[in-house]
């Protein structure tokens, strides 16, 4: 079965800087094992369908029949590679990602009460529909102060996230012609990591002149929203764009073409310059790449 069609922004965060309890959870897992990035999607399938299929089934994964929350090894994300230290033997600098899928699941499902139809939530529900409410934004309510470390969308990449990136820090993996089998190739990736700190100033500054060009809605308020997050974390850590399971909807060749950061970057070049029509022309490309993908969620 594929990966989900899901794309991902992450923060690996510096172990020293997590609280209690989280900390001993993350520990826990990094003990028994960290989750490979690539499988991190799958993983949040596997952990949401065991929680359905259990008897009695689970609202939430991650917890218990009453709906507190399991306080087991944490399944959790190691940064290896291109700006990682996964190298390096496990300590208070090790950068790690916490999957966190019942808070994140959680925030997904009041998402879902808010936003669709009746008809729709009374055949997905199996029970009340306040309970069930009341139930998730709990969950969600546990963060307290605190943020989960992934946010996703399906299908598609939010095109304000390209700003918060540096188009030439791309990190594309696709399969090796000296691979002798396909248990050698590497696993298809396509990928930008950057610290927190440029991730800000890129999201603050974008934001104040989408608002000055375009107004307060729309992508200077995600920026916003993001960079609110954002500044949940330690300075000391490391923010990631993944494309995730979107890499099975392009083959090697358009995601080598990919020119998304560079004509978010071009859009935004273009509008400090009062270049209205060069800015559009970019935002057509980027429009129309992504509506080719986001065209399978119709399919299906």
């Amino acid at each position: 079965m594929p990966a989900p069609f899901v794309c991902y922004l992450r923060v690996y965060e510096p172990l020293g800087a997590l609280k209690a309890p989280l900390a001993a959870r993350v520990r826990a897992g990094l003990a028994r094992g960290a989750v490979p990035v690539i499988d991190a999607g799958r993983r949040d399938r596997e952990v949401c369908l065991r929680a359905q299929l259990a008897v009695p089934s689970r609202l939430l994964p991650g917890e218990r029949v009453d709906g507190t929350p399991l306080d087991g090894p944490a399944d959790v994300l190691l940064a290896e590679g291109p700006g990682g230290t996964g190298g390096e033997p496990v300590g208070p600098k090790t950068l790690v990602c916490p999957l966190e899928t019942r808070p994140r699941a959680a925030a997904a499902l009041v998402g879902f009460l808010t936003s669709e139809a009746p008809i729709l939530r009374s055949a997905a529900l199996a029970t009340e529909e306040s309970a069930v409410r009341s139930r998730a934004e709990a969950a969600v309510a546990e963060l307290g102060e605190s943020a989960t470390h992934i946010v996703s969308a399906n299908w598609t990449v939010p095109l304000p996230w390209f700003a918060l990136v540096d188009p030439a820090e791309r990190i594309l993996v696709l399969p090796s012609d000296d691979a002798v089998t396909a248990a050698e190739a590497p696993a298809r990736r396509c990928y930008w990591r950057v610290p927190v700190g440029d991730a800000l100033t890129r999201a603050d500054a974008t934001a104040d002149l989408l608002t000055e060009t375009l107004g307060d809605d729309g992508p200077a308020e995600v920026l916003r929203d993001t960079a609110r997050w954002l500044r949940h974390f330690d300075p000391g850590s490391l923010v990631e764009l993944d494309y995730g399971g979107l890499v099975t909807l392009m083959d090697d060749q358009t995601l080598a073409a990919d020119t998304s950061a560079e004509d978010v970057a071009e859009a935004l070049e273009a509008l400090r310059g009062g270049d209205a029509e060069r800015a559009m022309a970019s935002y057509r490309r980027l429009r129309d790449f992504w509506a080719g993908r986001a065209a399978h969620q119709r399919a299906n």
